[in-house]
């Protein structure tokens, strides 16, 4: 088995891999094994006819495909991915270029390296103050957004639909006078001016009353996911079944009782304050964190291939997913809200997939240029707080640990301290 690698721009490579005609005949061997029990040849039990009267009556080529995957997955085992020189940071794009009896197998993989970076000024860079005063209105804010939280729905009939209610209806739409699929609801809970429905459709429920039946015309967006309702004209009946909105507490002691630990509404205010505090000069480092390691790109050089874009990209669409499913919601219903299609969700995606790109590769270049290490206590303490995280027992975290674990944990760990460093010998301005 040889490699050879060709080195393109933009930090790709196009890699040929060449393995030895024997290496070839034995996956033919087992690719006839694997699939001669679904060919027929006359005169032969099914399965029972020799690899070379199959051959014979159908050519080599029948068992080329599983043949050649065989071979591309052993060949980037060996040669590909067990290669540390290459450091590859995106999926191989692979065409087999030979593939024949008696021949060696040749097949080329492009793929993505990981860039070499320029590293600009990373210690003492310039960076704004950012204020983490507390004021009176932040805590009336938080305490109107608790009041609110703690609200209760209630039934309204004596008045029509206002924004912020919370309505209960059934509709159906229609194009050109024929319903559509995925048109029609009933009982749905609709919030006016959430935004959740097509541009419109909310605005025209306000002054609407119960029972009342009501036509809404809307047009759905020109780049709406369902392609054969882009841009089209349409008509949803509307009939409004109950009208609810919400009842806030009362600003009082017992207020403060009911959502802390406090007795009077003057020591509930305090605590926020105090939590606001904390919670703003959090927020304030991470911005800070965030401004100077743009600063930092900006003053770096790399060139980062599409392709790793692309997949950083993917993963992020799939955590995203991830997270949606955690709501009770799939992609495509996220799609039909939104009007976006994957391709488009992806594309979105690529600008923020670029900066954790490049955010990364500048803190592990300053990890590597300071030297970080960690040691046993550091350790200790890290997996002390990450247990507590998880809500679990030291003991019971360190048992899902194996010797494969520290090293990325040890990572992490030189990472907050890459960001501490550029963080602590910042110059506020």
């Amino acid at each position: 088995m040889s490699l050879k690698v060709e080195n393109l721009e933009h930090n790709m490579a196009k890699l040929t891999v060449e393995l030895p005609a024997q290496d070839l005949e034995k996956a033919l061997e087992s690719s006839y094994h694997k699939n001669r029990k679904k060919i027929n040849i006359p005169g032969f039990r099914k399965g029972k006819a020799p690899r070379f009267m199959i051959e014979r009556m159908y050519g080599p080529e029948i068992f080329y495909n599983d043949a050649a995957d065989e071979l591309i997955n052993s060949g980037l085992r060996a040669e590909v991915y067990g290669n540390e020189e290459l450091k590859i940071v995106s999926r191989p794009q692979v065409e087999v270029t030979q593939i024949e009896k008696g021949e060696p197998f040749i097949f080329t993989a492009v793929v993505a390296l990981k860039p070499e970076i320029e590293l600009g000024k990373y210690k003492g860079v310039k960076v704004e103050k950012i204020s983490t005063e507390v004021t009176e209105e932040d805590v009336d804010k938080e305490i109107e957004n608790e009041r609110e939280r703690n609200a209760r729905t209630v039934s309204v009939e004596d008045r029509p639909v206002k924004s912020g209610d919370i309505t209960i209806i059934d509709f159906e739409g229609f194009i050109d006078g024929e319903p559509f699929e995925g048109g029609k609801g009933e009982n749905y809970s609709l919030t006016i001016g959430s935004g959740s429905f097509i541009p419109g459709f909310e605005d025209q429920l306000i002054g609407a009353e119960i029972n009342e039946e009501k036509e809404i015309k809307v047009t759905f967006p020109e780049d709406y996911n369902a392609e054969q309702l882009a841009g089209k004209e349409a008509v949803f009946k509307v009939i409004i079944h109950e009208i609810k909105e919400k009842e806030l507490p009362e600003l009082d002691d017992e207020f403060a009782e009911e959502v802390s630990e406090y007795e009077t509404l003057s020591e509930y205010r305090d605590s926020l304050k105090e939590k606001l505090k904390e919670q703003k000069e959090k927020a304030a480092r991470a911005q800070k964190e965030d401004k100077l390691l743009e600063a930092i790109v900006k003053d770096s050089n790399m060139d980062i291939p599409d392709a790793m874009v692309e997949e950083q990209a993917a993963r992020m669409a799939d955590d995203y997913a991830n997270r949606l499913q955690l709501q009770g919601l799939t992609l495509d219903q996220y799609f039909m809200f939104t009007g976006l299609n994957m391709d488009k969700f992806i594309e979105q995606m690529k600008p923020n997939a670029l900066k954790r790109i490049q955010t990364s590769l500048v803190i592990e270049k300053v990890t590597e240029l300071e030297g970080f290490t960690v040691t046993d206590e550091e350790y200790e303490d890290e997996i002390k707080q990450m247990a507590d995280e998880y809500k679990m027992s030291l003991d019971s975290f360190k048992d899902m640990l194996d010797e494969n674990s520290r090293g990325p944990i040890e990572d992490d760990i030189k990472v907050k301290k890459a960001i501490d460093l550029i963080i602590d010998s910042a110059i506020e301005e």
